[in-house]
């Protein structure tokens, strides 16, 4: 693995535990598609250090339990803003 991309993963492994943001979030803040950020911290991230892997899943699995909260709360203020 080239040495860019090593850094850019744990660059955005850190960026998630500190911030607990989600696959999106990560993905606006480093300009980069979902896909390869989900890539990046679910594959290529256990290869280069597999202590932090789980640190981020744990984050990761917490943001996926925690969706549908998010996005009833969106729709919420959706129609609070409309009314």
């Amino acid at each position: 693995m080239q040495d860019y991309l090593i850094k850019r993963v744990l660059e955005e492994a850190e960026y998630v535990i500190d911030t607990g943001d989600t696959v999106r979030g990560t993905a606006r803040v480093f300009s980069i598609s979902k896909s390869t950020v989900h890539k990046d911290l679910t594959d290529r991230l256990k290869k280069i250090d597999a202590h932090l892997y789980v640190l981020v899943k744990k984050v990761l699995d917490k943001n996926l339990s925690e969706r549908h909260i998010r996005g009833g709360n969106a729709t919420r203020l959706k129609y609070l803003k409309i009314y």
